[in-house]
This record gives structure tokens, sequence and C-alpha cells, in this order.
């Protein structure tokens, strides 16, 4: 469950209004309805965006590379929930099409998240012109480092500085040769690292390590220019944020929506008859609780059948103790 729908379930009340409960009850069923029969509606996918999107209220804000991936997955829920909505008939699930009939699906959001993100998340080469010129950079420069770095160990594996076997190690992103403790001084670079036992240093070779600065450099510009590529794309989503927000709250509702229907679904339980006349009449009716702690022990709940009305409107319950009593009147308390 998303956070808010966490914080729709914890807020919500009791209430006597008749309006109120027949809509609460309309909702859940037909949702209810919709996870027994409709196979192309989202069931997962409805992310929190209201933690990411707030923020954006404030001028000169902007998301993060994480807030970014968290709202595609959301624009793809709520496109999936808006057509689903759009394509069912008149009269099919009343409630939830008439509220998400209000709803946008946000396509040109969608499309330049899209521009920006690959299909893992990650912030494509072509985002923005000079990213892509900075990454070709990076690969050449990692290309170099590579080969000048192959170039020294195996002129050191001729002198008999390192031995035959060994193969270059990458440690936070620098080549470095692997030489036995006694050789370390022979072989031109700087120590970056020993082994535990310290019989074996890790050297860099000098003649990669400007080249090394230079592609630590080309990291740190890359991710400059993933942080202005991420506040162009805030300033882009900024006119549309109240919409946004509603849009969110809405995919938190319909989460918070499809637990209590996943609730009934457990329980193997229906929408009520409403009853305006004070009638009550419970047929089989189970203790939802006391059914669910059975259940964990392997064991069967008793139903009950109580019909209440204007004429017979007192029921007298007698019995042992631990014959019933207490579950029988916490029953009808629930259930009413």
């Amino acid at each position: 469950q998303s956070a808010y729908a966490n914080v729709l379930a914890s807020s919500e009340e009791f209430s006597s209004n008749e309006y109120e409960i027949r809509h609460r009850l309309f909702l859940t069923d037909e949702m209810r309805m919709i996870l027994m029969f409709e196979d192309n509606f989202p069931a997962s996918g409805y992310i929190d965006s209201l933690d990411f999107l707030l923020p954006l209220e404030q001028p000169n804000s902007s998301m993060d590379i994480v807030a970014l991936r968290k709202f595609k997955t959301m624009l793809e829920t709520l496109s999936k929930v808006v057509h689903f909505f759009e394509g069912v008939q008149k009269g099919v699930y009343p409630n939830l099409k008439k509220i998400s009939s209000s709803i946008n699906a946000f396509p040109l959001i969608a499309h330049k998240i899209d521009s920006i993100l690959d299909r893992y998340g990650n912030v494509k080469d072509t985002a923005s012109e000079d990213l892509y010129e900075i990454r070709r950079s990076l690969n050449e420069k990692q290309v170099q480092v590579s080969k000048r770095a192959a170039a020294v160990l195996r002129r050191a594996q001729e002198a008999g500085v390192v031995d035959s076997d060994v193969s270059l190690s990458v440690r936070d992103g620098r080549m470095l040769i692997p030489v036995p403790a006694a050789n370390k001084r022979q072989l031109n670079g700087f120590i970056y690292d020993e082994s535990a036992s310290g019989k074996t240093a890790f050297v860099e070779p000098a003649e990669v390590v400007e080249l090394t600065n230079e592609i630590k450099e080309l990291q740190f510009a890359e991710q400059r220019e993933i942080v202005k590529i991420l506040y162009a794309f805030s300033e882009f989503t900024r006119p549309y944020l109240g919409e946004l927000l509603e849009a969110s709250r809405f995919m938190g509702m319909l989460d918070f929506l499809i637990a209590k229907a996943q609730v009934a679904l457990d329980m193997i339980a229906g929408m009520p008859v409403f009853s305006t006349d004070g009638r009550v009449n419970l047929r089989k009716a189970r203790h939802p609780l006391l059914e669910t702690a059975l259940k964990r022990e392997g064991k069967s709940i008793v139903p009950i059948s109580i019909s209440l009305n204007a004429d017979k409107r007192i029921l007298l319950i007698s019995g042992p103790n631990a014959g019933g009593k207490s579950v029988c009147l916490k029953t009808v308390g629930l259930l009413q």
C-alpha cells in the first residue's frame, strides 16, 4: 500500500450519513468486481507521488532521479487506469468511472520522461546534447585507459615484475595492476591499495593517472548535466502541478479501495443490502476478526443468523460460559 493510502486507511471514520455510507460501499464493491473480473486493470504500480510533487510548489525545487523513476511508474499506471475507465460501458462501475473522468493521463509529461529515461530507469545519452558529448568523451577516455593499462601490464609481465597470470583489477573506477610487494617500487605509478596479507600491492600506472583524472572530471560534469536535465523537467512539470496532485490523490484512493476490496475477497464478503427501516437481517454472519484468527489455527467459525425489526426488536441471548454470547453481540456490532 502507498503512504497516502495508509493515511486514508488510518483516518477513515464511522459515518451515519446514508449517502456517505452508500457511496463508500458502492466504490468498494465496484473495485471488488474489478479485481474479480477485469484482468486488464492494473493491480500494482500505485506509487505515492505526493512526497516529490508537493516540494515542487516551492520555486527552484527539483526532482531527483529516484523520484523521476517513481513518477514514470505512477504515470504508466495512471494511464492504464484512465484508459480502462474510458473503455468501460456506461453503467458499468459508474461511481469509479465518474471520479476518473476528471483525471488527466498527462501524455505530454509521460513522453517527456520517456525522452529522459530508458526502460531500465537510467538517463539516456540523448537526454541532452551536452550529456551525449560528455558520455562520448567518457567512453573514449575509458577505452584509452584500458588500452594503456593493458600495455603497461604486458611490459611488466615481460620484465618479470608482475606474475604472468595476473590481470588488471578495477577499484573505485581505477585500473590497477597487482604487483608482488617486493616489486612494487619497480613499477612506475601510485600504490593505491594493498591486500590484507600485505603480499600484493595494487599500483595505478603513472601513464593512466592523468586520463583517470580526466574521467573523474567528466563524471562530475555528467552528474551536473543530469541535475540540469532534472531541473528543466521539473520546470516543465510545474504548470501541471495542481492536476498532478489531484491525480496522485486519486491513485492513493484507488490503492485504498484495492486494499478494502482485497479484504472483502479474502473474507468472501459482499456488499450488504442497506436497511432504511431499522431492520437487521443477518444470514450466516461471521465475526471477521475471529474468523481470521481461527483460520490461522486451522479451525472454522460457526456462523449466526439474526433477524430484528420494529415488531421483534429485542433478542435475549442466554447460555453457558464460552457459549458464544459475546461473539454473537460483537458480530452484530461489527457488521452493523
